[in-house]
């Protein structure tokens, strides 16, 4: 068993596994084009199609990246989420079981950390991991996609990390 010490990769272990688990089965990752209708995969089931290009802001504006990195932007304290380093081709199902074991220890660490626990939509979720397994959108990727208040957080828990004196 694998022991987190660093509240903030335990916080974003969490929120991968939520992200993951519900994006679900055999949604389309698309890059480039935003699509709004679901896909009915069976009866009573249906999938949002997966949007890489509204992901990687959500990446940004939803605190995956004070913990996780892309394109050396971000935190360093959990998995860099590097779309090289994930299966290709994605099967969301596995890439929630990977990820959906630290949802609680997420849940606990965003309300410490965060002052509360983020809310995604099950849309949201899904944009994120497509992002997460899309090179050409992480290719885009940088601070500019990152909201000024996401980029104080991090440089606040920065310097609480190297001891420095901050607000």
């Amino acid at each position: 068993m694998v022991v987190i010490k660093n509240k903030k990769a335990l916080l974003l272990c969490g929120l991968i596994g939520v992200t993951a688990s519900i994006s679900g089965g055999a949604a389309i990752a698309t890059s480039h084009t935003a699509q709004t209708s679901d896909n009915m995969v069976a009866s009573g089931l249906s999938l949002p199609r997966m949007d890489a290009a509204n992901g990687r802001l959500l990446f940004g504006s939803k605190a995956c990246v004070v913990c996780h990195s892309v394109n050396s932007i971000g935190g360093e304290d959990a998995p860099m989420l590097a779309a090289e380093l994930m299966d290709q081709p994605m099967n969301p199902f596995d890439f929630a079981a990977k990820m959906w074991r630290g949802a609680e220890a997420m849940v606990i660490l965003q309300r410490e950390e965060l002052g509360n626990v983020i809310q995604m939509s099950g849309k949201e979720l899904a944009d994120i991991t497509a992002f997460v397994h899309d090179r050409q959108e992480q290719a885009k990727f940088s601070t500019a996609d990152i909201p000024e208040d996401i980029r104080e957080l991090m440089d606040h828990l920065e310097a609480e990390d190297l001891g420095v004196p901050h607000d």
